[in-house]
């Protein structure tokens, strides 16, 4: 039960759904995610940790920048299944929309250097 609980945690901010949603068009840094949310570093990467725990995403380090995407497979199949469900949910949501058009946008060479 205490990994559901990790689930229904993560997936019950609306931060982390935005961040869920935008990870749908691609991997993206911290920076990038900064960018799109308009949030502190701190409180994005508290987000990225939390979803993290509960294995909706996964990062990779890639040079100097850590990729956070969402994973191909689980260990959990719940994760799958709630992975399904968010990736059919929201899509008429107009601050998704927005957030998913300036995540296609975002460049981290410009915004983080």
């Amino acid at each position: 039960m205490r990994q559901h609980l990790k689930i229904f945690k993560a997936v019950g901010d609306r931060n982390r759904l935005r961040i869920m949603k935008m990870l749908e068009v691609k991997a993206m840094c911290v920076c990038e995610i900064t960018d799109v949310l308009n949030l502190a570093p701190s409180t994005v990467s508290k987000h990225l940790s939390l979803l993290h725990e509960a294995d909706l995403i996964e990062d990779r380090k890639e040079g100097k920048w850590v990729n956070y995407s969402l994973p191909g497979k689980s260990r959990i199949p719940f994760v799958l299944e709630i992975l399904k469900l968010i990736r059919f949910s929201l899509e008429d949501d107009s601050q998704i929309q927005a957030d998913r058009k300036k995540a296609k946008i975002t460049d981290r060479v410009k915004i983080c250097g």
